[in-house]
This record gives C-alpha cells, sequence and structure tokens, in this order.
C-alpha cells in the first residue's frame, strides 16, 4: 500500500522514510517475449527456453531493462503524492541488477524517499525502489527515481 503524501511539501519533512510496497507481480514468458518484441533484444537466454535450460540460469530470464520499466508501475503503489497538477518522471540514478529474474518469479518494489527539494515552482524527490524476487536472497534491481512535483 502506498504511503501518501497530502502535498509535495510533506516529502521535505520525510526524507528518510522507508515507503510503501507494490503488489507482487509474476513474471510469464509471454511478458519477457513482448518486452523482447519492443525492443529488438530477442537473445536466447531471454526467449529460447529450450536453450535456456542449458544456460547459465537454467531456464529464462527476464531482461534488466524489462525489471527497471516495472519500476514506473510500481511508483504509484509506493508512494502517492496529492495536490498536484502534474508528477515529472526527471529521470533515475545508480541502476544496478544484483540478481536476474528467472521467468516465473515473483518481483514487487519496495521504497524509500532518499532526499527531497524545493526546485523552481516544485518539489524533486528521489526514491529508491529495490525490486524484489519473492524468496530470493538479492533484489533484482535498486535504482534511485528521480521525480518532480507540481502543487496543484
Amino acid at each position: 500500500m502506498a504511503t501518501v503524501f497530502k502535498h509535495p511539501q510533506a516529502l521535505l519533512s520525510a526524507v528518510g522514510s522507508v515507503l510503501g510496497s507494490s503488489d507482487w507481480l509474476n513474471i510469464d514468458q509471454q511478458r519477457v517475449n513482448l518486452f523482447a518484441d519492443a525492443t529488438g533484444d530477442h537473445q536466447w537466454i531471454h526467449v529460447d527456453p529450450v536453450r535456456a535450460k542449458e544456460g547459465p540460469f537454467g531456464e529464462c530470464i527476464a531482461h534488466g531493462y524489462l525489471t527497471l520499466s516495472l519500476v514506473n508501475m510500481f511508483l504509484p503503489q509506493i508512494i502517492d503524492v496529492q495536490s498536484v497538477s502534474m508528477g515529472v518522471n526527471v529521470g533515475c540514478e545508480r541502476v544496478r541488477f544484483p540478481a536476474p529474474v528467472v521467468v516465473g518469479s515473483r518481483v514487487r518494489g519496495t521504497g524509500e524517499l532518499v532526499s527531497a527539494e524545493e526546485i523552481k515552482g516544485g518539489i524533486q524527490s528521489v526514491v529508491r525502489v529495490v525490486v524484489e524476487i519473492e524468496g530470493g536472497e538479492k533484489p533484482a534491481c535498486v535504482v534511485d527515481t528521480i521525480s518532480r512535483y507540481f502543487p496543484a
């Protein structure tokens, strides 16, 4: 469940807060194949289950960038900033992929508000999102996302 901030200004006093977690999401072969089609990355470790069985992971794995792209789905489930005219994704920093996501795994995002500062017309925040693999020892992805919120 998302951590709710009634106004973007509230982010300034919440730096260091652990935020919510997203729902678990199953990573199936169809999602991986669709991502391969969208990006043109059809490497066998992602899309060839027969060959992948003999590969280094024992089965197909999700693309790292597929895992990263899911952060956009997870963020609204992690943090809800209200009373805004718009929120803008500015980018990300420090993207890492510590562990592969094997097809059939479930993942979710958890967040921490790393920083928040006033910018012209709004508030800029950095939320560190950790994409966890259910039952995994290491996360699939760790990324610092940068967003700007403009008050309504």
